[in-house]
């Protein structure tokens, strides 16, 4: 089962990413930008995720992925079930959601 620390290990080792600890939460973010957080219990990990592209990942796997709470449905957010994310998947997923948030060509230098 994927951890916290395992989500750390990935996210601290991405350039400009930060940790913090916000209203009981662990959040990733690059400057302002949160592009993944726990929620409180651990159990749901949110991530930012293509508005475009979310409907049709959430139908893919319901048991696994969920649509955000209404509030943040105008965001580019989704959240997936820790207990259901393999760490196959976990790497890819902390990836993108951080390719999100950088420069194109921060990512590139990073990822070529």
């Amino acid at each position: 089962m994927v951890t916290v620390d395992d989500v750390r290990r990935l996210a601290l080792a991405l350039p400009r990413t930060e940790e913090h600890l916000i209203h009981d939460r662990v959040k990733f973010r690059v400057g302002r930008i949160v592009y993944l957080a726990f929620s409180r219990d651990e159990t749901v990990l949110g991530f930012a995720f293509p508005k475009e592209e979310r409907a049709a990942l959430v139908a893919s796997d319901p048991e696994k992925f969920l649509l955000p709470r209404a509030s943040d449905l105008r965001h580019n957010w989704v959240e997936v079930r820790v207990a259901a994310l393999g760490e196959g998947d976990l790497a890819e997923l902390v990836t993108d959601a951080w390719r999100m948030c950088v420069p194109a060509s921060v990512a590139r230098a990073h990822l070529d």
